[in-house]
Order: C-alpha cells, then structure tokens, then sequence
C-alpha cells in the first residue's frame, strides 16, 4: 500500500473518531430527534471550525504544516517531530513550530469532523428519504459538494502559501456553509404540526440585509489576509484624516501573492490602508442597514412573537460588539481575543439573519404584516 493511502486511511480514521464523540452523545439520547440533533451539531462545529480558523490564522499557524493533507507527510505532528524541529532551528521566528503545526493539524481535525458527520447526514436523509422526501437528499448532498470545495480551499491555502484571495474565499465559503446548514437544520422535516412562521418581515429587505453583510465579510477578510488591520493605527481618522491617500488599483488586485502587488514589488503602505479604511467606511453601511432590519422585526413581532423578538435583539447586540471589537483591534494593536470575537460576531450575525429567514416572505407588506400580527 502507498504513503499517500495510508495517510488517507489513517486521516478518516481521525475524522471517524472525533465524529464519534459527538454521535456517542446522540446516540444515547433515543428520544431526541436523531436527524434534526445531528444537523444542529453540524452547525455548532461549523462555528467552532469558523473561530478556530480565524485563530489558525491570527496566530500565524496557517503554515504550521506546510503540506496537506497532512504534516510532513504523516497524519500527526508527533510523527514528524524530527522535521518540524529542523524547520524550527533553522527559522525559529517562522511559520513552523511545534505549537503551530498542532493547531494547524487540530483545525484540520475539526474540518474533517464537520465532513465525516456530512456524509452521515447525507447517509441518514437517503435511509429516511420515505420521511425526509427527496429535498432533504438534495440539501444533504449540495452540504456535501460545498464541503468538499471548502477542503479544496483550505488545500490551497497552504500549497499556495496563504494567497489573500485564497483564504479569503476560504473564509466566505465556511461563512455560506454555516448559513446553508443552519437553513438545513432549521427545515421540519420530521416535526409533525411544527408551528409555522408568520411571514412578519421583508423578504427583500432581508436579502439586502444578507448581500451588504457579506460584502463587508470579505472586506474584513482581505483586510485580514492582507494584515493591513494596523496601516491605520489610529481611530476615528486614519493616520490623522478623514480621507487619507488612497491606492484602488494595487489595494484591490485580487490574484496577487501575499505581501506583494500587481507588479509583484512590495504592497505599500498606501495600499494597505486603502483596505483598511474601505472596510472601516463599509461598517457605516452595515450598521445602518441591519440595524434597519433588526429594528423592523422587532416591531414586527410586537407581543405576539417572542421568539422573533429575542433574535432581533441579537443581532442588534451583536452590530454593537462588532464595533467594539472592530475599534479594539486597532486601539489595542489587534489583540488576539478582540480579533477572534470580530470573527465569531460576523458568523453569528449570519447564522442569526438565517434564523430570521423563517419569518421572510417576498410578497411581504406592511398592511399585511400589521393584520397577521
């Protein structure tokens, strides 16, 4: 047998054993609704794998292994010891190290986690498909495909040596896997006579709501995967003004390595804080508009709706400590728990707008609205 299959066996192997410590819980709850458990486990571990990411990330750690799928060729960094100490000694301050080939291999751990319990999810919808109907097979297997995708991604990250666009893309699409699962799992397909969703709140609205918050998402990223968070140290202004120089052309090439610009010299400064200062900028228009919506459902749901009410109130609080974070990361100097709770804000505020989606309709109206309420 090949060092590339038994790599691959010793891997799914990984992935079958941490799937299990989470279905060992469901299984031994028979009364709970195994299918609906399992999709709202997936959603939780795909936020957990979002937050760990955004921490691989910003503890330099993305190239703890610089092979994939595994460290060196092997399944587990104890294994490859001897090559990561080599790396070390030769670059101590560089991107290999004992402590960040471990959180690099765990991040992979926990993806490969989220994948091994698609497949079973998928596995689960075609055993009940007489239940289920064939829309949950479908959603199942879209899950699976965008899954295997975000993999691919996350390969390139590290054979590319972390390319902006690359990990940029890498974080979009666990972004769009989370909403998808959650929109998943919040689906009745085993609940007979589950109380239905007064269509209270704007389709449309919602759908700009969604489109501006994952614009400003990949603002964030590029600002990130650019490391361009601290080219304005200073707040409200951006190296003392308003409207400091500005360079779209180099800030905004998107296929370019990382640290340099279209023409392949260094990024300069200037470019940096362009990224910087678009994403600050953007945030207005994001405040503004989910604030809109958030205040919209909250009057939507009067007194009648408590639950609407509660999700709206999140996602209002959520807006605040993301300017929180947002502004700490530069008055701080982008510390590490700000920088992880900005990430973790973003994916609550999409899984929070899924959630809401429950009370949408495009042929919303307000005279409507007011008689259902």
């Amino acid at each position: 047998m090949s060092n590339s299959a038994v790599l691959f066996l010793e891997l799914a192997a990984i992935a079958i054993v941490f799937a299990g410590i989470p279905l060992a819980y469901l299984f031994s709850r028979p009364s709970l609704n195994l299918f609906q458990r399992l999709n709202w486990t997936i959603v939780f571990l795909t936020f957990d794998l979002i937050v760990f990411g955004a921490f691989t990330r910003l503890s330099d750690s993305g190239l703890g292994c610089p092979d994939w799928p595994g460290c060196y060729g092997t399944s587990n960094p104890f294994r490859a010891m001897e090559q990561i100490r080599l790396a070390e000694a030769a670059m101590p301050d560089g991107p290999v190290t004992e402590v960040k080939a471990w959180i690099e291999m765990l991040h992979r751990y926990l993806a490969m986690t989220v994948g091994a319990l698609i497949v079973l999810q998928v596995g689960l919808s075609i055993a009940k498909a007489k239940e289920l109907g064939t829309k949950a097979i479908v959603g199942s297997l879209v899950l699976l495909v965008l899954v295997c995708l975000q993999g691919a991604f996350g390969a390139w990250t590290v054979t590319l040596k972390l390319q902006p666009i690359i990990v940029s893309i890498h974080l979009m699409l666990a972004l769009i896997l989370l909403a998808l699962l959650t929109w998943y799992a919040q689906q009745p397909w085993q609940e007979k006579g589950t109380q239905a969703y007064k269509p209270l709140l704007s389709g449309k609205l919602l759908a700009v709501s969604f489109g501006i918050l994952f614009w400003q998402v990949f603002l964030g990223a590029w600002v990130s995967t650019n490391y361009a968070v601290l080219a304005c140290p200073d707040f409200p202004t951006c190296m003392g003004s308003f409207r400091p120089e500005t360079d779209w052309g180099n800030a905004f090439t998107l296929w370019r390595e990382l640290g340099l610009d279209a023409q392949g010299g260094a990024i300069s400064t200037i470019a940096l804080q362009t990224i910087h200062w678009t994403h600050r900028v953007f945030a207005i228009a994001v405040m503004l508009v989910l604030g809109y919506f958030a205040w919209h459902a909250w009057r939507a749901a009067g007194q009648t709706d408590a639950r609407l009410r509660r999700w709206a109130l999140a996602v209002l609080t959520l807006l605040v400590l993301q300017v929180l974070t947002g502004i700490s990361n530069v008055v701080f100097q982008w510390p590490l728990l700000a920088a992880l709770l900005h990430t973790a804000g973003a994916a609550a505020l999409v899984l929070c707008l899924v959630r809401m989606s429950a009370w949408a309709s495009w042929n919303y109206s307000v005279a409507k609205a007011r008689r259902i309420a």
